[in-house]
């Protein structure tokens, strides 16, 4: 919103015409959500730990988790608030394209509060039941892939594109809702299971969002995206402030949840994470790369999908534990390096996702 008061001043200092420049405004997005989240960490975490609001450990772990007992969480109340004030201030929120991230990335974090309300507040171990956590899910996600297929005003938005294979673009007609559906709820639910260890889940998020920001703006951008072969969609480059807030509140919050962590993120947190990254991917149309980038959470949900499959065919398990990152810890890796090696993939994944915007 300050970017209308900025276009208004101009007309009486041409100085405020610099705040017109989207570079600048992520930049600034960036910054605001992690000084809130400075600011603001510490008051949570003391909030939170006087009203016992603390995240339960399974029996069944790694023994080394039995000292993050009483550990406070729903953290992500704070990423959630700062992406979304940082993003209101910074952002165009007449572009319909932020309206769309901002709404699905709010709902999916309501979402996460009451799972994590009914576990801390009503210790309900389950927290919300599956049948009506995936509905909520689904009614929004389908919602979303609704209103941009229907909003649709280029062939371009609704299609498929392949990473490095320029000449390979599919159009979706109808599935495209379909394909919306399983990014976000899938990209949402994969961030979930990560989110085990500390400051595990939240700095592959903050890569990725930061990638994705890279790809919003040159998508949105019609001289960049025409010398890199990439198709042009006006007016989705303001996603990149979004993304920008993404990163700022997600290194604020990794401030606080590094080993040993202060607070744990919760489910607000970690679902509505994981679907700001399906719906930027979406309206970027970048979703087979965020599958790339986002190789982390892709392994890490196959590793449960796998260890439940066998389980329940065979009754052997694949791996000691899932997800996977318990596996290497009963294995006998320290916490720290199980986190810091799947940061290190992360990055390799990230750079051949950046990587396919020339190589095509």
């Amino acid at each position: 919103m300050l970017i209308w008061l900025t276009d208004y001043l101009t007309q009486f200092e041409s100085g405020f015409g610099v705040f017109r420049y989207l570079t600048l405004r992520t930049i600034l997005s960036v910054l605001t959500s992690l000084i809130i989240s400075f600011i603001f960490g510490p008051y949570l975490i003391s909030h939170l730990t006087n009203k016992k609001i603390a995240q339960s450990i399974r029996d069944d772990g790694p023994e080394a988790h039995l000292n993050k007992i009483g550990t406070p969480t729903m953290g992500g109340l704070l990423i959630l608030l700062s992406i979304i004030f940082s993003t209101l201030c910074w952002g165009d929120v007449s572009n319909r394209y932020v309206l769309v991230v901002l709404t699905v990335t709010f709902l999916f974090g309501i979402i996460g509060l009451i799972d994590d309300y009914r576990k801390v507040i009503h210790n309900n171990p389950k927290g919300l039941s599956a049948k009506y956590k995936y509905a909520a899910q689904s009614i929004v996600a389908l919602g979303a892939g609704i209103y941009l297929y229907q909003s649709a005003t280029l062939p371009v938005e609704t299609q498929l594109l392949i990473p490095f294979f320029k000449a390979y673009i599919f159009d979706m007609s109808w599935l495209y809702i379909v394909l919306v559906y399983f990014v976000i709820v899938g990209s949402s639910n994969a961030v979930n299971l990560t989110d085990g260890l500390d400051g595990l889940a939240i700095l592959p998020t903050v890569m990725v969002a930061g990638a994705l920001a890279i790809f919003a703006y040159l998508t949105g951008h019609i001289r960049f995206s025409d010398y890199l072969g990439i198709p042009y969609i006006p007016g989705v480059g303001e996603v990149a402030v979004f993304c920008g807030a993404m990163v700022g509140s997600g290194l604020g919050f990794l401030w606080f949840n590094t080993y040993p962590a202060q607070v744990f993120m919760g489910d607000i947190g970690s679902l509505s994470l994981g679907a700001a990254l399906g719906i930027v991917a979406v309206v970027t149309r970048q979703e087979l790369v965020l599958f790339i980038m986002g190789g982390v959470f892709v392994v890490e949900t196959l590793s449960v999908v796998l260890q439940v499959s066998s389980y329940k065919l065979t009754g052997k398990r694949i791996f000691k534990m899932a997800p996977l990152h318990h596996h290497y810890e009963l294995k006998g890796w320290p916490e720290p390096r199980v986190i810091v090696r799947f940061w290190i993939i992360t990055v390799i994944l990230i750079l051949i996702g950046l990587a396919s915007l020339k190589i095509r």
